[in-house]
């Protein structure tokens, strides 16, 4: 039985949200993968609150995900590193793909114009 976001196991409703949302999909993937409901439950808990744990920490260090121009192209720049982590061809790739991660990783996503300036600034 999959579940979503208005159906899901009572032992995840003191879950806050972005948590209990991840620990539905890790829960729905273990049931996909022949896990027993009870087994899939405790574990998708488990590594859910793992992952919110983690994001809390990069949102303690400020980090984001940037989307920048990138000679002639435009980039995905990790908030804090020099290096950019994915170039792509044009700025809807990049921002697709910013988003994408913004939303895994629980970071804004800050969009630049040509010029470096901000542009906008999204939470996924």
């Amino acid at each position: 039985m999959p579940w979503t976001e208005k159906d899901y196991p009572d032992a995840m409703k003191n879950l806050e949200e972005k948590t209990r949302n991840k620990a539905i999909e890790i829960a729905n993937s273990l049931l996909d993968d022949d896990y027993d409901e009870p087994r899939s439950i405790a574990i998708a808990i488990t590594q859910a609150k793992e992952w919110a744990s983690k994001i809390k920490i990069i949102q303690a260090n400020g980090d984001h995900q940037h989307v920048v121009p990138h000679n002639g192209q435009w980039a995905i720049l990790r908030e804090g590193n020099e290096r950019v982590s994915h170039v792509y061809d044009t700025k809807e790739e990049a921002l697709k793909k910013a988003k994408e991660m913004g939303k895994n990783e629980n970071v804004r996503v800050i969009v630049h114009k040509k010029d470096g300036k901000i542009q906008d600034n999204l939470i996924p």
